[in-house]
């Protein structure tokens, strides 16, 4: 076996699962709290990819410009990305789910479908129905390292000694990361985090405890929305490309990690994002090295028969609790 591939692959799925993750973050606190499955969450992703794309072309800088001009954009982009998608979540809350609160649970979901195709729709009209390219201004070449020049003792394990990394690669975990860990903080350590837990345990409860329930769900809708935000502008320099169905391939990945963690789950859902993102490069790059025909169309298969496998003998998912229905 190519140790150095094995690695390689393994840095690329640790990119791919980061940015599954903050998508899947989003559906997993919505339904924590109201259990709606935001099938617009996707979209959402899409619009704040639109969103940095335009911000970036606004501000003029290219790959010529100084580093810091480059930084700067950048960051400039990601923030109001996910202001601009913040928003636009809890705008779709409060206009499109709001008013279905006591509503049977298949007409929010209905309703969820249809913010979906308004906002493809959006996408197509914004900027068209092909795929745009932002300004490369993240190099995307691969460096190589070579690996032993450190550790000679691990000559015997490798054939190879040389890694290829691409910075872009190294930026998407070293930005995704600290997104996760604020998030898990503002959850767990602050007052508003402990009125949404306290919302997702017992909704009725948490009211006459004096919580104001339609504000902790905006709050949530805010939070997912901003974490899409900054997944797109990931995604539109990672990929070096956004196009208007773009949510659709990566909200499916999403709602599948969310799931396969136990929708409901923070760390299920970062979990569940991290596996599906190296199933996703390891079906795509490395199997196909060793199989002969396999290619990039069995990952699908692969994933979504891990999912069935999982749910078969975990059906809460791999951290879930079974709850029993209330009667």
């Amino acid at each position: 076996m190519e140790w150095t591939l094995f690695f390689q692959f393994l840095i690329i799925g640790l990119a791919t699962g980061a940015l599954i993750a903050l998508i899947a973050l989003g559906y997993t606190l919505v339904y924590g709290i109201i259990e709606l499955i935001n099938f617009a969450h996707g979209e959402v992703f899409m619009i704040g990819a639109f969103f940095s794309a335009t911000v970036v072309s606004l501000i003029g800088v290219t790959k010529d410009s100084a580093g810091a001009a480059i930084i700067a954009t950048l960051v400039v982009a990601m923030l109001l990305s996910m202001i601009a998608s913040a928003l636009l979540n809890a705008g779709i809350d409060r206009l499109a789910y709001r008013r279905l609160r006591q509503a049977p649970r298949l007409a929010p979901l209905i309703a969820a479908i249809g913010v979906s195709f308004i906002l493809q729709n959006i996408g197509i009209y914004w900027k068209g129905a092909n795929p745009i390219t932002p300004p490369a201004l993240i190099p995307s070449k691969y460096r190589t390292y070579n690996i032993l020049k450190e550790w000679p003792i691990l000559r015997d394990w490798f054939a190879d000694s040389t890694l290829r990394l691409r910075l872009l690669d190294v930026i998407v975990i070293g930005t995704t990361i600290p997104l996760l860990i604020i998030l898990t903080w503002f959850v767990y350590r602050t007052r508003i985090g402990t009125a949404m837990r306290a919302t997702a345990q017992d909704r009725e409860a948490a009211a006459l405890m004096g919580i104001d329930i339609n504000r902790t769900i905006a709050t949530a809708f805010l939070l997912g929305g901003a974490l899409a935000g900054a997944a797109g502008t990931i995604a539109l320099f990672y990929n070096n490309s956004a196009r208007f169905n773009m949510g659709f391939k990566y909200g499916l990945y999403a709602f599948t990690a969310a799931v396969l963690g136990g929708i409901g789950n923070l760390t299920g859902a970062v979990i569940g994002g991290f596996l599906i993102g190296l199933i996703w490069a390891y079906s795509d790059g490395f199997m196909g090295l060793y199989i002969s025909g396999w290619g990039s169309q069995w990952t699908n298969s692969v994933i979504f028969s891990i999912l069935v496998l999982v749910l078969v003998f975990r059906p809460a998912g791999l951290f879930g609790e079974s709850t029993p229905e209330k009667v």
